[in-house]
């Protein structure tokens, strides 16, 4: 990151028609799902974990990497929505990837809400995880899959290239690759430090 963030507002870039110096936000944007999408997988992982085993830490891990995962969909709608608003004219569309990446994140809040009305822990547990693994498959159909099938103004979707297809000079993807690895790492870097954070806590509430 020491060496993508700076090259992200300094490097070479390919000017692209509308994008312009907006491709720029290629490096924050796009980094943020894929990190996202990276750390609900492993928060997925960890309820399957879980229900299948009862470990009450596994569960704890689930709950702060969707916490995690909240925190990069948050920033990559908010990324977004400044990149709308110099190439597209407005800060929302109706846009079918838009729509469903502010549904997933419902979904999402969703889950935290239904771990917050379960009193009894080893129940919160099972139905949280199996709600969990219900809105990773959610969030894969609506930001993965159905933007695909309907006209969309994001690249790859609808119709439209992907970004692998653009005339992306061989300096940007230098930068982006390493962005997306390095968001990825610190999302579970957090995602760690918080859930061994409340482990510690539940611990020592049980001693």
């Amino acid at each position: 990151m020491i060496y993508s963030i700076p090259m992200a507002w300094l490097g070479d870039i390919s000017v692209q028609v509308i994008l312009h110096e907006t491709i720029r936000n290629l490096y924050f944007h796009v980094t943020m799902w894929f990190a996202m999408i990276a750390v609900f997988a492993g928060s997925m992982v960890y309820s399957i974990k879980a229900m299948r085993g009862g470990n009450r830490h596994n569960d704890i891990r689930a709950e702060q990497f969707a916490v995690t995962g909240m925190m990069f969909g948050f920033i990559g709608i908010t990324t977004g929505m400044l990149w709308a608003n110099y190439t597209w004219g407005a800060p929302w569309v109706n846009d079918p990837k838009l729509n469903g990446s502010a549904v997933s994140l419902l979904i999402y809040m969703a889950y935290f809400v239904l771990r917050g009305s379960v009193t009894d822990p080893v129940r919160r547990m099972r139905v949280s995880a199996a709600y969990n693994i219900f809105a990773f498959v959610m969030l894969i159909l609506l930001i993965g899959l159905m933007p695909r099938l309907q006209d969309s103004l994001h690249p790859g979707n609808g119709g439209n290239p992907a970004f692998g297809e653009y005339d992306l000079s061989n300096s940007m993807k230098r930068v982006f690759y390493p962005a997306v690895l390095g968001w990825i790492l610190i999302g579970f870097w957090i995602a760690g430090l918080r859930a061994k954070s409340k482990i510690l806590n539940h611990q020592l509430t049980e001693e």
